[in-house]
């Protein structure tokens, strides 16, 4: 089996249990100031990015 459709599955549940674990913690901070708010949803809407880039150039097949 080739990288790739691995790699799309691991992204696909990775992401799906990020999404899940950031709603459920964002019940909990939206109860909070709005600056703490304002950090927790851009940290949140931006830490995706850097393991779904490895993956991809893991997928790619580069180091």
């Amino acid at each position: 089996m080739s990288r790739i459709p691995i790699a799309s599955l691991i992204g696909l549940l990775g992401f799906l249990a990020y999404v899940v674990a950031v709603v459920t913690l964002a019940d909990h901070v939206l109860q909070m100031h709005w600056v703490v708010q304002a950090l927790f949803f851009l940290v949140a809407g931006t830490a995706w990015a850097l393991p779904a880039s490895k993956l991809m150039i893991w997928a790619a097949g580069g180091r």
